[in-house]
């Protein structure tokens, strides 16, 4: 199986050198290494100088979507494995992946399990993030349970659902996900095999309140184009009563009236 590694980055340089350094110790070596700077004002352009074999292209800030999209408009190979620039590969990651992959020919993403790090010590993960394996697309309805980071998929797959949803300034994974699992199998490797870092002032999660915000818009395109109505239904509905009694708490009248009305169109 040929591969093509994408890491999407902005002003990351530390975390980024040792991304790479986790792809390039690899026990299964990729065929091609991008790196998408998104706008970064630090020293991640040296980055060209101490690994000299990726392949690196700047653009003006436009998010992680853009820059994974763009990742994947420059892979020459047919499978892709995402990397989140402040995430590490264990080394045996992708060797392990690719014999999954070997084994079961009609599954065409898989992600694994992982290990999470805040403060220098393993932090528990919580239970509703367990992972799931085969026809999940209920299991992800809720929040995200794949880390791209972990996930290795055949570019056939990106062609049938469409690329990362660049207007979501988050959760586009998430959103990603689901279109996937709407209609195929998603494999699980039952391993921790990558590692996540916590606690940096830009991660991501950290910069946007009410993620269930950016969850309901997904859910929202995905009941305009899918099936499984009934089960994303549900799911709008628990999403707008959290999204309602936070409105509430605070006072959000406009906000108050947006999913009252939401809420009374789903039960029409």
């Amino acid at each position: 199986m040929d591969i093509t590694v994408i890491i999407p980055t902005y002003n990351r340089y530390k975390f980024l050198k040792r991304a790479l350094e986790s792809v390039f110790t690899q026990t299964y070596k990729v065929k091609e290494v991008i790196v998408i700077d998104d706008g970064s004002n630090d020293n991640t352009s040296q980055i060209q100088q101490d690994f000299s074999n990726i392949k690196y292209f700047y653009q003006a800030n436009k998010g992680v979507s853009s820059a994974r999209n763009l990742g994947i408009k420059k892979s020459s190979y047919e499978w892709i494995a995402f990397l989140d620039s402040d995430d590490e590969w264990h080394e045996d990651k992708l060797n392990i992946q690719v014999n999954f992959h070997k084994n079961n020919k009609d599954i065409l993403i898989s992600y694994t399990d992982e290990l999470w790090i805040r403060n220098n010590e393993i932090v528990k993960i919580p239970k509703k993030f367990v992972k799931h394996g085969g026809e999940i697309f209920k299991e992800c309805l809720s929040h995200c349970i794949i880390a791209p980071s972990a996930t290795l998929i055949h570019k056939s797959l990106l062609d049938e659902v469409g690329l990362f949803d660049e207007s979501l300034e988050v959760c586009e994974d998430y959103d990603l996900w689901l279109r996937i699992a709407v209609k195929n199998e998603i494999g699980l490797v039952d391993e921790k095999l990558i590692t996540k870092y916590a606690g940096h002032d830009d991660q991501l999660s950290f910069q946007h309140w009410g993620m269930d915000r950016f969850r309901v818009m997904a859910l929202e395109k995905l009941l305009l184009n899918y099936d499984k109505n009934t089960e994303i239904i549900d799911m709008l509905k628990k999403k707008y009563s959290v999204l309602l009694k936070g409105a509430k708490k605070y006072d959000k009248i406009a906000d108050i009236k947006i999913y009252e009305k939401r809420l009374r169109e789903l039960d029409e």
